[in-house]
């Protein structure tokens, strides 16, 4: 009985993976099959999973749709092709073929045709989490560029701060706006209480609050010692190691100066206090110039001590900036991986399927929100790990169409197979020592 609780939280963590894998995978080979489709090419099978087939049926265009028992992964296979990874044409099917028939294979078509269908799966994963990321801010809005206190989270000081009151200066320097009042955050000295000047019906008062950025966390980091330890969003620091906390910017040093050796916390929890003991992580971040920093991290997350009013987001806005969120998760994943080839930070920053199932479940149990966010971010890492120029995955086969676009000619059967066997075996080797990084890191 003892043991149920975590069966049960390792069938959650693998459900949520499954969940999320078949949601990728769905939108990966979807692109493949609907742009072949518009392309002239006929999809025999798409299948969500390998194996045994669960479900199936066949549409009105002779493709099958099936479920398979094992679903971790899936695939579209063409008219003509040999195997489901569409790499070499099945000689036996396409001898018994006439130059129309042909046509609509992977192997006959032309190759633009070839090219957009290979190049539709990855795109298609970026499509999804621009939509995803779109929708959400969409959905959630923006915060106005104004400083007017929202609805405020509970802390264990004296705060006479009501939702609606507009900050117009801190111990007496003035704000502006949203982004004046983050500025000065930084500058405001650590105190249990500061005095704020608001304007609150027609009113100018002077009231004490916390420090603008209290010692809460507003976010729980993922693979943390913070999350490990128990700690959630909206705990209060109070103390580490004895010395008591008032604002957010006091904890990074603190963690530092304990260089990796365990850290003593008291944490305030909706009005109860509780003693946790965690290990600070030494953790690569990525820093604006593109390079990277390391540091001794906890996990937690800054932020105000209220919510900020938001305003709505139209799609002309939104879209541009989801768009500009999958670049830099573009930007970080292949600087992330330069710098673990060049020795710059530790290559246990790449995770395997195990690590990824475990984020799966963690951001499951964050909510749906947190979750579709992650699938999202999953799906942008999956477009571009794709797009790698490695035999067996669609940047290979995007490379040959670019030699056989140059030299009129595909590269000779017997090239291709070398190929795709190193390709193999690269693959391979890469899920292999990313699973031992899951395992011993």
């Amino acid at each position: 009985m003892g043991l149920l609780p975590e069966f049960g939280n390792l069938f959650f963590t693998l459900g949520a993976f499954i969940v999320a894998l078949s949601i990728i995978v769905t939108v990966h080979e979807y692109g493949h099959y609907i742009v072949g489709r518009w392309s002239g090419i006929k999809a025999e099978v798409f299948s969500i999973g390998f194996g045994p087939v669960l479900i199936s049926r066949v549409d009105k265009r002779g493709t099958r749709w099936q479920i398979a028992a094992l679903p971790f992964g899936g695939y579209v296979k063409f008219l003509g092709d040999a195997n489901a990874a569409s790499s070499a044409a099945d000689d036996a099917v396409m001898s018994h073929l006439s130059d129309d028939q042909r046509r609509h294979t992977m192997h006959g078509a032309p190759l633009w045709a070839r090219a957009a269908t290979i190049f539709a799966g990855p795109a298609f994963n970026f499509l999804f989490s621009i939509v995803v990321f779109a929708g959400f801010l969409t959905w959630q809005g923006l915060p106005e560029d104004t400083a007017v206190v929202g609805d405020i989270y509970p802390l264990p000081v004296i705060n006479e701060l009501q939702p609606g009151d507009r900050i117009t200066a801190i111990d007496g320097q003035p704000v502006a706006d949203l982004a004046g009042y983050y500025r000065l955050a930084d500058s405001v000295a650590p105190a249990e209480t500061v005095t704020y000047t608001v304007e609150r019906d027609g009113r100018t008062l002077d009231l004490a609050g916390p420090h603008p950025m209290p010692a809460r966390a507003a976010g729980i980091a993922l693979n943390s010692a913070a999350r490990d330890a128990g700690l959630e969003t909206g705990d209060v620091v109070l103390s580490v190691n004895g010395t008591p906390v008032h604002a957010f910017k006091e904890l990074p040093p603190m963690v530092a100066d304990a260089g990796g050796e365990p850290v003593a916390l008291e944490i305030w929890r909706n009005g109860t206090e509780m003693d946790l003991t965690l290990t600070p992580r030494r953790t690569d971040l990525p820093t604006a110039d593109g390079g990277f920093e390391t540091r001794w991290l906890i996990g937690l997350t800054s932020g105000t001590f209220f919510e900020h009013p938001r305003r709505a987001v139209s799609p002309i806005e939104s879209v541009p900036m989801a768009v500009a969120e999958i670049g830099s998760i573009v930007q970080n994943s292949i600087s992330g991986l330069y710098h673990m080839v060049t020795g710059a930070i530790s290559t246990c920053n790449l995770s395997g399927p195990v690590g990824i199932a475990t984020t799966s479940g963690a951001m499951a149990s964050d909510g749906l929100d947190s979750f579709i966010w992650f699938i999202a971010v999953l799906s942008t890492a999956v477009g571009l790990l794709n797009l790698f120029p490695i035999p067996i995955l669609d940047g290979g086969h995007l490379v040959f169409h670019a030699f056989e676009a140059l030299a009129g000619r595909p590269p000779s059967e017997r090239v291709l197979n070398v190929l795709m066997t190193a390709g193999l075996v690269l693959l391979g080797a890469l899920m292999l020592f990313a699973l031992a990084n899951d395992l011993l890191c």
